[in-house]
């Protein structure tokens, strides 16, 4: 069973807050601002500290790609781009936040560049959604399970390539995680795929009722 540090814990709830306020006082850019700052804080010393590794680093990861794709969608609004964040973010960084496969903690600068990329990015999904009314248009679950499904087979090609373990198709991760309860290899990566339907499914539910109460 996962044990949760201290500083996890706290990660936890200033993220709960963050939420919060976000939908109550939603200030996109400046949330945008954040995050893209975070993501390239980490790429800068990634790539000047020696520590860059291609089969772990590049952005093939769903909570990865999420961590870029927020500041554009936050800057833009575009609504495909809303809807890719809204989805991946509920699902894939929010897993990344509460099971974090990381392989450092405080003072580690990475410690906080990955806090603040994967827990903004689900405070992104909540603003957009929830504070600015951004709701999926129709069709949304079918638009993005095909998006997910296009990024599944780069981050395959991707390991191939690179040796990686990039979407955890190769592996699952060394740190415990939801994927531990959907069996062996490859049966995880199929069980895996159908729940993240359901759950594009059960948010797309809760984004148009929610809508429907506004």
């Amino acid at each position: 069973m996962r044990q949760f540090s201290a500083e996890h814990l706290v990660v936890l709830a200033l993220t709960a807050a963050a939420i919060v306020v976000a939908v109550k006082v939603p200030r996109p850019k400046v949330l945008a601002v954040l995050i893209g700052g975070a993501f390239a804080i980490e790429f800068a010393v990634r790539a000047t500290d020696g520590s860059w590794d291609w089969g772990f680093d590049l952005p093939l990861h769903l909570s990865d790609v999420v961590s870029i794709l927020a500041p554009i969608a936050l800057w833009t609004r575009r609504p495909l781009l809303v809807e890719v964040l809204y989805f991946w973010a509920l699902t894939a960084s929010l897993q990344a936040v509460i099971t974090p496969d990381l392989r450092t903690t405080v003072p580690s600068v990475f410690f906080f560049t990955y806090f603040v990329t994967h827990s903004g990015a689900v405070v992104a999904a909540f603003l957009l959604v929830f504070g600015l009314g951004q709701r999926p248009r129709p069709g949304a679950v079918a638009r993005v399970f095909a998006v997910t499904l296009g990024m599944a087979a780069a981050a395959g090609l991707g390991n191939v390539i690179t040796g990686g373990n990039y979407m955890y198709l190769r592996a699952k991760p060394a740190q415990a995680s939801l994927l531990d309860q959907m069996g062996p290899w490859p049966v995880y990566i199929a069980v895996a795929a159908a729940l993240a339907l359901v759950l594009f499914l059960a948010l797309d539910r809760l984004a148009r009722s929610t809508g429907a109460d506004a």
